[in-house]
């Protein structure tokens, strides 16, 4: 089983027996390099060669010799995005081409299966306007993607599957939805190519993408080979990093997009500390502490016959968790699934998704502070005259409605929560409920399917939350 594992680092090392350069697929034809930064250029030749790489936009070539393993990398300096075509030149003696190379904006797109969902949707689950956006995909040359295969290793693996593809027709009914929409928004907004890596697997947990060393601190994981092994593959710890992330820590990328959460329904507790050693990881892997991670909230979905809404308690936990990671930000996607949704945990409307995180990106990453990257977020509470009243951050501008606003729940003493009215009055939001004159706490859309109705003045919806809990 073990060598079935680690077959793509066996194969990329026997690529060096032919004599020349070998690179691992993910530097290929139409990759996009990440602009105005030093990236890396690697791979294998026979030991002690001298290797030369040279961009065409140098004088000159980098000089580097193979290890004692064959091994070599080498630093070039990019230029500013351009959607010019460029090459590099690899040669130890032989000489390798890398043709079609722009430089723009690169990210990483990783989770489980609303991240690896492609355009082209899952059976008897499509994506919203997916013909019309296949069908015009090729207006964005610039755009480019790499889709990583389901790779699991016990052990870090140098290399994996994957090369870059060109947006058209063709290629993009494969590509990541959530990604597509992410990369076709920064490609408008800031008129640079933009490379995208997807390297996702449906259902997996957050274990699954985090290292050994990692997991060992954890009591609830087996790492054994044979309990690794006893689990259905979505849910096996430690596999997805090794065989999909630690390969391309030596690409540069501008940050990390990440939706994934639904398997770890019912861990609340500890997601919030796990999704953060995972991201700490993955910075020290790539060797930048400062890579900006932004993640989707997990969408209302019923989980089953649960009576304490497992769903709502996770979004709570990734809500938490953006206060420990630093450079990291959440947005909601309470608004964005359908009434008949209520069991489908693909929810179709990827479009909204993918901007949002891209809104996000450019906001914090690329300093256009005037995009909204946040919705309104729970501030505090006061209770008055029978009613709760509610202050929230990131409503500096107001809400998108007055009255007949829904998804709010108010409770008494008793702690039995049912539905209440709502408007908003002088900036703040006025929950109650007319036989209910002693309000104690109050909720918004804290279930595992419930949808709102309010947002900010810019459509971004109101967060989840509860007040009554809110330390647990």
């Amino acid at each position: 089983m073990k060598q079935f594992y680690l077959l793509p680092a066996l194969l990329f090392l026997s690529f060096t027996l032919h004599g020349k350069p070998a690179l691992p697929e993910i530097l290929s034809d139409g990759m996009v390099l990440q602009q105005h930064c030093k990236v890396n250029i690697w791979g294998k030749s026979e030991r002690g060669k001298t290797v030369e790489v040279k961009p065409c936009w140098r004088e000159t070539a980098v000089r580097v010799k193979a290890d004692s393993d064959g091994n070599w990398i080498a630093v070039i300096e990019t230029p500013e995005a351009s959607f010019t075509p460029r090459s590099i030149t690899v040669s130890d003696g032989e000489e390798i081409v890398i043709r079609d190379i722009l430089i723009g904006e690169v990210w990483l797109a990783s989770g489980q299966s609303n991240m690896e969902m492609p355009l082209h949707g899952f059976h008897n689950n499509p994506v919203m306007d997916a013909n019309e956006t296949i069908a015009f995909s090729g207006q964005y040359p610039g755009i480019r993607f790499v889709t990583i295969p389901k790779t699991p290793s016990f052990e870090p693996l140098e290399s994996v599957e994957g090369r870059w593809q060109r947006c058209n027709p063709v290629n993009s009914p494969e590509f990541g939805a959530t990604a597509f929409f992410f990369a076709e928004t920064l490609h408008r907004s800031l008129n640079v190519p933009v490379g995208i890596i997807v390297s996702a697997w449906g259902g997996t947990k957050v274990e699954g993408w985090t290292n050994r060393e990692i997991l060992e601190t954890y009591p609830d994981v087996d790492l054994s080979e044979e309990a690794i092994n006893g689990l259905h593959p979505m849910a096996r710890p430690l596999l997805m990093y090794n065989g999909m992330i630690h390969p391309l820590g030596k690409y540069t990328v501008k940050g990390f997009i990440w939706y994934q959460g639904e398997s770890n329904v019912g861990a609340h507790q500890v997601y919030p500390e796990r999704l953060h050693n995972m991201v700490s990881l993955w910075r020290r892997l790539w060797n930048n502490p400062e890579l900006p991670f932004y993640y989707v909230e997990i969408a209302p979905f019923v989980y089953g016959n649960a009576d304490d809404d497992p769903a709502a308690r996770l979004r709570e936990a990734q809500f938490k968790a953006q206060k420990l990671i630093p450079h990291s930000g959440m947005v909601s996607t309470n608004d964005l699934v359908e009434p008949y949704e209520l069991y489908n945990i693909h929810p179709r409307n990827k479009t909204g998704v993918g901007r949002r995180l891209a809104f996000m990106a450019l906001n914090k990453t690329y300093g256009f502070d005037r995009i909204a990257a946040h919705g309104p977020e729970y501030g505090s509470m006061e209770i008055r005259d029978g009613k709760i009243i509610v202050t929230f951050d990131h409503a500096w501008d107001g809400f998108n409605r007055t009255d007949d606003i829904e998804g709010f729940e108010i409770a008494a003493e008793d702690g039995h929560f049912l539905p209440a009215r709502a408007s908003v009055r002088d900036g703040k939001v006025e929950v109650f409920r007319e036989e209910i004159s002693q309000p104690t706490a109050v909720r918004y859309c804290f279930r595992n399917f419930r949808t709102g109705n309010l947002a900010g003045s810019r459509g971004l919806p109101v967060v989840p939350f509860r007040t009554d809990s809110l330390d647990q």
